[in-house]
């Protein structure tokens, strides 16, 4: 490694640790399993009744989109953070968070969704396209079919293995080689999230990412997306992020030069800046995310933002 880094850089930085003291996890129970847990994070003003809801990658926890709970409530916005419960497939995944949903008086959301995450957002939109419940979607370093993975197959049998051989799975799509210190602090990041995680929370995960499915596109035409996705090394293949590009052609697409597979860890800036580019396109509608008391002054800060930011990302619309 060229660069010399602290180990756990994040979870010892005054943000990191302002988040877990000021925001409290929350822990809800909406099926007749009661094993079956939501963990969830939920800040900012209450009175917003379409927040944006952020759905974890299978290494993930609710605490990985700290830098974007801190940095959207700062600015008016109600965000939630969660990780589910285990489930086994993708219909019983929709139900589940359909009833979550419920319980927490939700009638649509904005939902991003980072790798498998954005694959259930996909899924969950077009689950519930007769009734619709998501608004709009944020996919980053996201994929629209399982079979990408090659792993169909063995899907079946993740129930089986043991933790530390699911780990190992996982982290094999972990970025290798020299990487910037930020993105050295995320990778470590998320090695210790994904240790939090037993064996059924990993395995279910790892069956979700991989048991045969794909999205149906015209069940979710309505629904406004923007793809964020990353230039250098993800373990999303170019003909996985081509897919998403075909799949939704009117999408607005926000492209980072480098971020790895964590950008909203490791350029959060920029991540945060494209959240709020797409959100804004609802301020001022029922279904807008933010406080309304806010919105001029994070338009400007938005607007201060983009001028600021250089070019180490662009977007297109």
């Amino acid at each position: 490694m060229p660069f010399d880094y602290e180990m756990e850089e994040i979870k010892v930085s005054p943000d990191y640790n302002w988040f877990r003291s000021s925001v409290p996890l929350k822990r809800i129970i909406v099926d007749d399993d009661d094993s079956k847990v939501w963990s969830l994070y939920d800040a900012g003003p209450k009175s917003i009744r379409c927040p944006i809801i952020f759905l974890p990658p299978v290494s993930g926890t609710a605490e990985v989109f700290f830098q974007q709970v801190l940095a959207l409530t700062g600015w008016g916005y109600r965000v939630i953070s969660l990780q589910y419960p285990v489930y086994w497939d993708l219909l019983e995944f929709c139900d589940g968070f359909r009833k979550l949903l419920d319980h927490l008086q939700l009638d649509k959301v904005h939902l991003f969704g980072a790798s498998l995450g954005g694959f259930l957002a996909q899924k969950f939109a077009e689950c519930t396209h007769k009734s619709p419940r998501v608004h709009s979607l944020i996919l980053c370093n996201s994929f629209s079919d399982t079979s990408i993975f090659n792993q169909t197959w063995t899907a079946n049998s993740f129930w089986l293995m043991p933790a530390f051989m699911l780990k190992k799975i996982v982290l094999g799509n972990f970025a290798k080689g020299p990487v910037d210190p930020k993105m050295a602090d995320a990778i470590d990041f998320m090695v210790d999230r994904l240790e939090s995680l037993n064996q059924s929370e990993l395995a279910s995960r790892l069956t979700l990412n991989c048991q045969n499915s794909y999205v149906e596109p015209h069940k979710i035409k309505d629904v406004a997306v923007t793809i964020i996705d990353v230039f250098d090394q993800s373990a999303l293949s170019n003909e996985a992020k081509e897919e998403m590009y075909k799949l939704y052609p009117n999408a607005r697409r926000a492209h980072l030069k480098t971020g790895g597979n964590f950008p909203y860890l490791c350029r959060s800036a920029e991540v945060n800046l494209y959240i709020q580019i797409h959100l804004r396109q609802f301020h001022g509608t029922r279904y807008a995310a933010i406080n309304p008391a806010m919105v001029s002054a994070e338009e400007l800060e938005v607007q201060k933002a983009s001028l600021n930011q250089g070019n180490n990302s662009e977007e297109e619309v």
